[in-house]
């Protein structure tokens, strides 16, 4: 590995796609835990779920792994046949065993992600009996209610059901854990390409998996970890990298000028957040919480730090998902702030810190809110991090304010409100922990109504739901939504076929070739 590490670093061979790109919040490798946005880009392009849908045309759902499905009269249980013929990049053929034991072995690990299946009533005690081999390519799953069926069709397009090789997995076994300690390093997947190698910080190398229905023009595919934007540019200048991942906006601007370089954009499901912790009483009153939406410069951070990398929104479903609310109700305003300050009884401000991400965007952000924090006597104190100190704290509820980015898991709008707006167990060994947890708010009643959004089958019934959700977050929810994302990729001319999909486990190097 080290031979073809190198040679890339003087020119990018024609058969290889070279990306620079700051990976640190890579802490696994294993789909059932995987729940980062670099991560879950790698197992979109090394895994294959049973279900997918057409990244132009989200609305479109097709089989994967799965050749057809049914659904019950009662709506309740998902037959699937599995296509013939399909193999694991191991050689090993890929069977409906294969892939109930996937999702089982994500419900029992219960990692970070497993709520997207726990949601249908799944748990350790009872997976094995609502997910059962019923054919050597037929397998059923058994939900615990008649929810909307795209609902239960889009979770399974989510990265927690990447279809893993139940044999290789299994060789790998040690003390009853399933593989996972193995599998956070390794790779046994069947989607266009295979992980030959990770090195945290350093680099992630592809390879071409040849037992893949429809091989990739390319051989290989590799990540390098480069923190600072500047150099990123720099290496895409000169040709040593192909891709450029993180340009800030005056690089984007610069390179879209080089005749050699080309810029694509494209909106994703993403929003960017801050997380406001319950567990602070400052940040408990109500009145902090609204005060601190009116202390956002919304459009000076649309406009300067993330000019074309995001565009203001404030609600927690992002534009083009189902009953998605565009309004934006909060602006900077000072003076309305420091009244809200005063009815909390701070009016002359409080100390409070932000987790930030040692990102330039994020550090950016952070900056600003500093700012504009500041002038209604609020004093912010920035704790910077990599991605996985900063993670890691916030998911262990220890943090004050988190500045996060949130996408979308799959294509229902249950996947936003499940998170920003339910959250059935406030307590800190909770099972489910949603944001609404780890920001220790409880809802209320919108854990409820969240419930009863995804049993409605009439979908304009079912989008007026999720708006009444939305509304009642922007008035009192610990989130400040202050934008959506849009993505850019900074590359040669000569690379053709990266598409950039809606969500961040859709961004495909499958056809992609180099002229």
């Amino acid at each position: 590995m080290a031979t073809s590490f190198t040679a890339v670093k003087a020119a990018t061979p024609p058969d290889t796609l070279v990306q620079a790109w700051q990976i640190d919040d890579i802490i696994t490798l294993d789909p059932a835990e995987v729940f980062e946005f670099t991560a879950a880009e790698l197992m979109g392009n090394t895994y294959e779920r049973l279900i997918n849908y057409d990244p132009k045309d989200v609305s479109k759902i097709y089989g994967e792994v799965a050749e057809s499905w049914t659904v019950s009269p009662d709506g309740k249980t998902f037959t699937f046949k599995i296509k013939p013929g399909k193999k694991f990049a191991s050689g090993n053929p890929l069977t409906a065993e294969d892939v109930v034991f996937s999702l089982q072995r994500a419900v029992l690990l219960d990692k970070s992600p497993a709520f997207i299946l726990g949601q249908f009533g799944l748990t350790k005690d009872n997976v094995k009996d609502k997910i059962k081999q019923t054919g050597p390519m037929e397998l059923t799953m058994e939900v615990d209610k008649a929810y909307a069926p795209t609902f239960v069709l889009y979770a399974l397009t989510s990265t927690v059901a990447s279809v893993v090789d139940k044999k290789l997995v299994m060789q790998n076994e040690k003390d009853g854990d399933l593989g996972y300690n193995w599998l956070k390093t390794h790779y046994a997947g069947s989607g266009p390409f295979s992980i030959r190698d990770w090195k945290a910080n350093e680099v992630v190398v592809l390879e071409r998996n040849p037992n893949y229905v429809k091989p990739t023009p390319l051989a290989r595919v590799i990540v390098r970890h480069i923190k600072e934007t500047a150099t990123q540019r720099i290496l895409l200048e000169k040709g040593d990298v192909d891709m450029a991942r993180n340009l800030n906006p005056e690089e984007l601007t610069a390179v879209a000028k080089n005749p050699d370089i080309e810029v694509e954009s494209g909106a994703k499901g993403g929003v960017w957040y801050l997380g406001l912790n319950q567990k602070n009483p400052n940040l408990a009153k109500p009145e902090v919480r609204k005060a601190l939406k009116y202390l956002v410069d919304y459009s000076a951070i649309a406009d300067t730090i993330m000019k074309n990398k995001g565009e203001v929104h404030q609600s927690f479903l992002p534009k083009g998902f189902l009953g998605s609310v565009s309004d934006t109700p909060y602006k900077l305003d000072v003076a309305k702030a420091k009244e809200l300050l005063a009815k909390a009884g701070l009016k002359d401000g409080f100390t409070v810190t932000m987790d930030t991400r040692s990102t330039a965007e994020v550090t950016g952000i952070a900056q600003a809110l500093q700012q504009t924090f500041a002038q209604a006597g609020v004093k912010l104190e920035i704790i910077p991090g990599d991605g996985k100190q900063t993670l890691t704290k916030y998911r262990a509820r220890q943090h004050d304010i988190y500045i996060g980015r949130w996408g979308a898991d799959y294509q229902d709008p249950n996947t936003n409100a499940d998170t920003f707006a339910a959250n059935e167990d406030n307590s800190d060994d909770a099972k489910a922990k949603p944001l609404a947890w780890r920001n220790a708010w409880d809802p209320g009643p919108l854990t409820a109504k969240t419930r009863a959004a995804v049993l409605e089958r009439d979908s304009e019934k079912r989008a007026q739901m999720y708006k009444e959700l939305q509304q009642s977050v922007l008035d009192d929810g610990p989130f400040v939504v202050f934008l959506q994302e849009i993505e850019n990729v900074a590359m040669r001319k000569n690379v053709d076929g990266f598409i950039l999909g809606p969500s961040f486990d859709t961004n495909s190097y499958a056809q992609v070739t180099k002229k």
